[in-house]
């Protein structure tokens, strides 16, 4: 049996708890296994990007750079991963090029060493920026596609999708299942015809949303795939990754034997059972159980769980199925977006409004108007004429990238945030989140002020 040994890309820090605990984890419940986890030998551990950025600065009054920074001093044997969003960036739009050159810039400067961007709507000239930024910082650029399942996506779609990351120069190809759609024999299918047809590494990316992941995973690594994301096991399945402890297990012995230590492994797990105790509040019961159905509805998992937070907000919480039940069809009325952010979101909040008005599209929001106008890139498929009707009227939608018509940014932002910024990373933190970020800023003062009259 011809092999050779996986790498595997950790996400406990980051796409895990945010997966699984709402992206709540602080930065010091990361610190103390730093250490620990930076001995293990892991491919790459991913602990930024994503929603953490968010998330840091809204909700945990953290400065997101800081956690780059301390995470790096702590780790400095393990490359580092971010999820980056393309044209997006960490944010739920597209913002002008020259922040999402700065913004790879600074990233690589505070530590990341591994970015992997993608975009929702598998539109390239989202991520070319991105991707050539990366390019200049002499980092590893590692470009997605990001997978789904539809009437007009198809194995020979992805694969056509993968030769033009590969034409920009992408040094790592990613397949990102951000729903946990890819079953076993499809995943053997086309991890296949990407080794046999690009000749650099490939690394796959699911979630155990429908229980097929580890499969999924295990079809994959006979069919040549070079790195998988696994979480420690206190912090995997539901709607998180595979454990990696299970799947050093399952490979152990094998060509493909990925050489990590298992009482190591165990160490990290047992930390992680008393840190998640600590977030218990912010767990859903819909994220920890495995969830078929979603192979119709597409929701991955932040997602479902966002769901369910608005419907209890609603005093709706029982009509879930019947806006899972609309998500397909908001779906196919916008031509077949893979579900991840921000046309996750999109959908879930039309489909939501449909079913709690009573009425389709009574209520149109701002962020479908925009992607049927074409702000958010191409759509995979057709949308529906009346949809356009709806939306459009007489107008016609762009054809151009969305972020040619965005001026630039970052000298705008300059002015407006002033000495509030102490930082170039503050001013990146204010471009991207403006009031989030000020209102972060003034607190920190708030803090530093008393902080210095206590000690005077």
């Amino acid at each position: 049996m011809e092999g050779k040994k996986v790498g595997i890309t950790e996400t406990v820090l980051r796409d895990a708890h945010q997966s699984l605990l709402a992206t709540r984890m602080r930065t010091e419940d990361m610190l103390p296994i730093a250490e620990d986890l930076d001995k293990i030998g892991f491919w790459s551990v991913e602990m930024w990007g994503g929603a953490t950025f968010d998330a840091c600065l809204r909700y945990l009054n953290e400065d997101p750079w800081e956690r780059l920074r301390l995470i790096r001093e702590a780790m400095p044997n393990t490359r580092l991963q971010m999820l980056l969003r393309g044209q997006n960036i960490v944010g739920y739009h597209n913002y002008p090029d020259d922040a999402v050159e700065y913004f790879v810039e600074k990233s690589a400067e505070n530590g990341i060493d591994v970015f992997r961007v993608f975009d929702a709507m598998n539109d390239i000239r989202n991520m070319k920026t991105s991707m050539d930024a990366v390019k200049r910082t002499g980092k590893t650029l590692e470009a997605a596609v990001s997978y789904t399942i539809s009437p007009v996506h198809s194995l020979e779609y992805f694969v056509e999708f993968a030769g033009k990351l590969v034409d920009a120069g992408t040094d790592v190809l990613a397949v990102k299942d951000m729903a946990g759609l890819l079953s076993p024999y499809v995943a053997h299918e086309l991890i296949g015809a990407l080794k046999k047809r690009f000749d650099i590494p490939v690394h796959l990316h699911s979630h155990c949303t429908t229980g097929m992941a580890q499969m999924a995973y295990i079809m994959a690594v006979e069919a040549g795939v070079d790195i998988i994301d696994t979480a420690i096991s206190t912090l995997s399945h539901g709607t998180s990754q595979p454990a990696t402890e299970a799947v050093v297990v399952a490979l152990k012995g094998t060509p493909y034997d990925t050489g990590l230590d298992l009482p190591q492994l165990a160490h990290i797990a047992e930390y992680f059972t008393e840190v998640r105790g600590k977030y218990s509040e912010f767990e859903s019961p819909i994220s920890n159980r495995v969830n078929a159905d979603i192979v119709e509805s597409q929701i991955p998992g932040g997602m479902l769980s966002n769901l369910v937070s608005q419907l209890r907000q609603q005093n709706a919480e029982d009509r879930l199925d019947e806006v899972l039940q609309e998500v397909q069809a908001v779906r196919r009325d916008l031509g077949y977006p893979p579900l991840v952010t921000p046309t996750s979101q999109i959908v879930g909040s039309q489909a939501t409004l449909n079913v709690l008005t009573g009425k389709r599209y009574a209520v149109v929001t701002m962020e479908v108007r925009n992607y049927v106008m074409g702000h958010y890139g191409e759509p995979p498929g057709a949308v529906s004429e009346e949809m356009k009707a709806m939306v459009l009227g007489k107008k016609e939608p762009i054809h151009c990238r969305p972020a040619d018509l965005l001026k630039p940014r970052i000298e705008e932002a300059r002015k407006e945030i002033g000495d509030l910024a102490a930082t170039e990373e503050d001013l990146l933190s204010y471009t991207l989140f403006p009031e989030v970020a000020k209102d972060y800023f003034e607190r920190r003062d708030q803090q530093d002020a008393s902080a210095a009259g206590a000690s005077a």
